[in-house]
């Protein structure tokens, strides 16, 4: 039995989520279907972080185990043949069955992208988030400080989160401007459901104004999802990285096209 990591890249607006759902095109159904063509055989595939409906990732990592001998050329190139232009395997290692894309991730790095302006653009449909009142990003920067750390995300996880604790690590949590666009970078242990998204809903309320910076921490300190902004919409949201110990060294993410 071989193991296969793989590498793989979607745009989440043309998938029900990843995980997969009876009758319903999921990320997850479609590289199994892909993946068992190459190996004339069935494959499960474990990923590691299941995304929503609508979400991207550009830095997704799965694993499988199969009894086919193939070059690493088969699971690369050979795959994608059988994928829709919106999902590609972007690069393919042979690993040691102690490798597990979800148990042995030590981080994961998610990046929202908001589009501030007045009107809405076009072109930029289900790619972006977006948010017509003026931003300023530096209370934005300021309130999400204190969410660094361990602590208790209850007040950002969704009603329909499975987790055992709402105990979660955020490592680093960065927003900037570049031109239009506002940026959110989270990386963390994990992530609750909606974790990140809740964040952002939150933090674009201090960006408008609306509140203070230090509403973010008596949120925090609630334990009160409802106290915490609207979730923003799937759109802008991209799994953008997944770290993991060494010797599981793999490509970074390649991303000339998230602003």
């Amino acid at each position: 039995m071989t193991r296969i990591a793989l590498g793989v890249e979607y745009c989440g607006e043309d998938f029900f989520g990843f995980q997969i759902q009876a009758n319903l095109k999921t990320v997850q159904a479609t590289l199994e279907q892909a993946l068992s063509r190459i190996a004339d055989e069935p494959i499960a595939l474990i990923c590691a972080g299941r995304t929503d409906r609508g979400v991207h990732a550009t830095g997704q990592v799965i694993h499988f185990d199969t009894k086919a001998v193939r070059p690493i050329s088969a699971w690369l190139q050979g795959v994608n043949t059988y994928l829709p232009a919106s999902l590609s395997v972007c690069w393919a290692r042979e690993v040691d069955d102690q490798f597990h894309a979800r148990f042995r991730a030590i981080a994961r790095s998610y990046r929202y992208i908001i589009y501030n302006q007045s009107i809405q653009r076009a072109m930029l449909r289900h790619r972006v988030g977006f948010c017509r009142q003026p931003l300023n990003v530096a209370p934005m920067q300021e309130a999400a400080q204190y969410l660094l750390g361990e602590q208790d995300f209850t007040s950002f996880r969704s009603s329909q989160c499975q987790s055992n604790t709402p105990m979660r690590c955020i490592n680093k949590i960065t927003l900037v401007r570049q031109n239009d666009f506002v940026m959110c970078d989270i990386t963390a242990n994990a992530f609750l459901h909606h974790m990140v998204r809740n964040i952002v809903g939150t933090l674009i309320l201090v960006g408008r104004g609306l509140h203070t910076t230090l509403w973010v921490k008596t949120v925090l300190e609630a334990r009160n999802r409802a106290l915490a902004g609207e979730m923003a919409p799937p759109e802008g949201l991209y799994l953008i990285n997944v770290l993991y110990p060494e010797p599981y060294l793999f490509p970074p993410a390649d991303l000339p096209f998230l602003v």
